[in-house]
């Protein structure tokens, strides 16, 4: 855990995430990025300085008939509550709406539900398990297909309800979550998405992948980019969140 550790430690240091006295949400899908940070942030509560206390939520898409009980007790031995909201988002955005590319809606929605949950809870804090190779795809992403230079940043609050959503990983490297996924067994969910694998994201991860071969230290170099001029997609502010909003519905 030393290396995530760091990581979360670094990106707490850079850009202020978390404050004595926070209350924070882990945004737990039961993926091994949500469960690794969940794992992590419980004991780096116990050696930084700061006070602050943990609440686990997961939000249920209504797409088929998930056992959540694994990760009950995942929390249950971390000593951290846990919130599991049921929601009809998978049959809005496959059966109603017909989403081609549903990533971007239902993130939203998905964020919406966490957003009021912690407004509910009393959270003040956010946490998502975006990692280093996630900010690289969707820098791409919005590359490609919207014609921007743009990325989520590590930091940001969201307009309507005040939370601020923190991404304590974003300087971890997926290659490293996957390898603490094995070593610390962690009870992962297996999708229940249907364009799981089909999406415009998951083009993007694979094309990273090939180009791996030709620059094996892409993903260092993007985040370079994003850290630095002239581009400084992921600004410095202190003591405060990222002027950009999250988006909610």
């Amino acid at each position: 855990m030393k290396k995530t550790l760091g990581c979360i430690r670094k990106a707490d240091t850079d850009f202020h995430m978390i404050e004595n006295g926070d209350r924070v949400a882990v945004g737990v899908s039961g993926g091994k990025d949500s469960l690794l940070l969940l794992h992590a942030l419980s004991l780096y509560r116990k050696f930084t300085h700061k006070d602050f206390e943990l609440q686990a939520i997961t939000v249920d898409n209504g797409l088929g008939s998930p056992d959540y009980s694994e990760i009950a007790a995942l929390c249950e031995s971390l000593e951290i509550p846990y919130d599991i909201r049921k929601t009809q988002i998978g049959d809005i955005i496959f059966n109603y709406r017909k989403e081609k590319n549903p990533c971007a809606l239902c993130a939203k929605m998905r964020r919406a539900v966490l957003a009021n949950t912690c407004v509910e809870l009393k959270c003040n804090k956010l946490a998502l398990g975006h990692h280093r190779d996630d900010a690289v795809n969707t820098l791409l992403l919005s590359l490609f297909y919207e014609g921007r230079f743009h990325t989520f940043h590590p930091c940001t609050r969201m307009s309507r309800t005040g939370i601020t959503v923190i991404r304590p990983l974003v300087y971890l490297p997926e290659s490293h979550v996957k390898h603490m996924q094995k070593i610390l067994s962690l009870p992962v969910l297996k999708s229940s998405c249907p364009a799981d694998g089909k999406t415009e994201r998951a083009a993007v991860s694979r094309l990273i992948s090939e180009m791996k071969c030709l620059c094996p230290d892409i993903s260092e170099r993007v985040l370079h980019a994003l850290r630095h001029e002239p581009y400084d997609l992921w600004q410095k502010d202190p003591g405060s969140a990222s002027s950009s909003s999250e988006e909610e519905t």
